[in-house]
């Protein structure tokens, strides 16, 4: 008899969850009539995300950032997403040692993926595992990205707060200054604020938000807040202003502007990558792709004119 790993998931079963992230990351088929059932359930977990460069103690935060949920009352789930090779895929997957406390705490669930080379910051199946674990019954999701830059910014097509996460001394203040990392944080900590030039990260980011809410009129001001992680200082204080985003979010509409977006943009995704995986298996089938690219690199062909003809023959996509 088929187990239904859907209804397992439902009643809160973290084995069933583990087996259907594993066919997430593992693309198995499987997986897709179990995300078909567990959607209709999906959409009441708070979801946040925590960015930042290497080294901000990120795993760290967001382990005293568990703390502080679960002292609230409120049950967490955890996707720490860990660089990894794209040559090998291997990945350290170290978080779950640093937050190993939680693993006897049936309010906890945590789970590590690799990007596999995927760039934006985030593993390809991130956001269904966030489904996942808001089926499963998590009341709050926090998603730790492998980093932040110019083209790390996924996190926030997932994430209803995204808290940026600085530190003095690793060159910072230079990464506030980077295009779209303003952009995406609702909230900005700095980390290990007891170094020297905390202060003076502080004034800069500061600056530049009030030169930013003089440029665009916004209803939310990204605050700035100082932690030391591994002392507990300000970790309250952080959870207490995550509280006051959703709150904002509630009240003003965007939530549900913000997931509609989400809807919208993780739709054409699927798409893409549905058809993508169609029209590469039917042309890995009989050795058409060897074919194709020869003709390419004889300069036969134009990848722009088979890109064409594949969309008129095999879509019916006219050039129009």
């Amino acid at each position: 008899m088929a187990v239904d790993y859907a209804s397992q998931v439902l009643e809160g079963s973290p084995r069933a969850a583990a087996r259907v992230i594993s066919w997430l990351e593992n693309e198995d088929d499987r997986v897709t009539p179990v995300m078909e059932a567990l959607y209709p359930h999906t959409g009441k977990a708070a979801v946040i995300g925590i960015t930042g460069s290497p080294g901000a103690g990120k795993s760290t935060l967001t382990d005293k950032l568990i703390q502080a949920i679960r002292d609230d009352g409120l049950t967490v789930g955890v996707v720490a997403v860990d660089p990894s090779s794209p040559f090998t895929g291997g990945a350290i997957l170290g978080d779950r040692v640093r937050m190993s406390r939680f693993s006897t705490d049936p309010g906890v669930f945590i789970r590590s993926m690799a990007t596999r080379g995927h760039l934006g910051g985030l593993a390809r199946a991130t956001a269904d595992v966030v489904k996942v674990l808001d089926a499963l019954g998590k009341d709050v999701v926090l998603i730790e990205t492998v980093g932040v830059g110019q083209d790390e910014v996924d996190i926030v097509r997932l994430a209803d707060t995204t808290c940026v996460v600085l530190v003095p001394g690793l060159g910072d203040t230079i990464q506030t200054m980077k295009a779209g990392v303003m952009e995406i944080a609702d909230i900005f900590v700095i980390n290990k604020a007891d170094r020297p030039g905390a202060d003076q990260l502080y004034t800069e980011v500061a600056h530049r938000i009030e030169q930013d809410a003089q440029m665009h009129e916004k209803d939310w001001t990204p605050p700035v807040l100082k932690t030391v992680a591994v002392e507990d200082q300000g970790v309250d204080v952080l959870w207490a202003t995550v509280r006051d985003h959703w709150k904002y979010l509630d009240e003003s509409g965007r939530l549900e502007a913000r997931r509609r977006d989400r809807a919208r943009e993780e739709t054409l995704r699927m798409i893409h990558h549905e058809i993508f995986r169609k029209i590469h298996e039917r042309l890995a089938a009989d050795g058409e792709l060897e074919r194709i690219v020869d003709r390419i690199v004889a300069a036969r062909e134009s990848p722009y004119g088979v890109t064409r003809r594949i969309a008129r023959e095999w879509l019916r996509v006219d050039d129009a």
